[in-house]
């Protein structure tokens, strides 16, 4: 099977700054892909240069099998939605409204349902007839997720699309995604800051720190994967022995340390028989750990 999108060596300098280092991945089609890291880390480099926005500085992508610059066969089967999207209002700026935004968007996508656009419209409060112009960052927000929802496309990237949406209106954003994501399967891959609040869509997780791929797995792989362990310093010193240990805190005669697992029973009953608790770490704690000071440099091995 043709992957939705490959990267091979991707690279992208900006003068002498690296924004992207030596990126590979593919990510096979149908599926919800969560592109993580700090901010800077390269995701919005990575995901214009994905939909044709931007030159890479070397190594090669494909999307759909082909290569997404200037080729509107491939342009028309992916959509591309960002905090800072613009809209064109041809030097009339008060007299473009969200239903010419909309018409528009219908002119360009072939599988546009002008229904479901329609019905997020009034999910998120959107007037049609207001300009564009006037709208709030959220409601800027909502009409780029009324598009990029509304479009069908076969590969949708949303660029953290939810700046200035409450919790209700994300949780809205989260739902229709995946009701439609149900009803017309497309490869959908989504850079977000609210990586628990996101956790429950995401099949595939990427995370991306300083321009380098730090992590490429199934998301229930990293569930459970990696585990806070505290209690008495030489009882937590005695457990970690030989694994991976990510971070550590010391507090007078207690530790606390950020270990790779898995477990298995017979790791978790040694840890109970130490007065040790354990915690697994969220989604966004693990890509705090992996794209944090961890990436940098800070893990250790523990001697046996």
């Amino acid at each position: 099977m043709t992957p939705a999108i490959s990267v091979t060596g991707l690279t992208r300098r900006y003068g002498d700054e690296l924004a992207l280092d030596d990126v590979t991945f593919d990510i096979e089609p149908g599926s919800i892909t969560g592109l993580l890291g700090r901010n800077g880390a390269g995701k919005t480099t990575l995901m214009r240069i994905l939909a044709g926005h931007e030159f890479a500085s070397g190594g090669s992508m494909a999307v759909l099998g082909d290569c997404p610059l200037e080729n509107e066969p491939v342009l028309r089967r992916m959509v591309f939605v960002r905090e800072d999207q613009h809209y064109p209002d041809y030097g009339r700026p008060n007299l473009f409204r969200v239903r010419h935004a909309l018409q528009m968007a219908s002119w360009f996508y072939p599988n546009w349902d002008a229904e479901l656009a329609t019905e997020l419209l009034d999910d998120f409060a959107l007037p049609a007839k207001r300009a564009v112009k006037g709208l709030s960052r959220g409601m800027r927000s909502a009409l780029g997720i009324v598009i990029g929802l509304a479009a069908r496309a076969e590969v949708t990237l949303f660029d953290e699309p939810y700046a200035g949406l409450d919790a209700v209106a994300r949780q809205v954003f989260y739902d229709r995604l995946l009701d439609n994501y149900a009803e017309h399967p497309r490869t959908v891959l989504i850079s977000t800051h609210l990586i628990d609040e996101a956790a429950g869509l995401l099949e595939r997780v990427l995370v991306i720190d300083r321009g380098k791929l730090m992590v490429d797995a199934a998301a229930d792989d990293l569930r459970g994967s990696v585990i806070r362990v505290t209690g008495p310093a030489i009882a937590v010193a005695e457990f970690t022995a030989g694994r991976t240990v990510w971070n550590r805190r010391r507090i007078v005669s207690q530790e606390s340390v950020v270990m790779a697992g898995p477990l298995d029973e017979a790791a978790r009953a040694r840890a109970g028989a130490l007065h040790l608790t354990l915690e697994p770490l969220t989604l966004q704690q693990f890509v705090v750990q992996a794209a944090g000071p961890a990436a940098a440099g800070a893990r250790e091995r523990t001697s046996a």
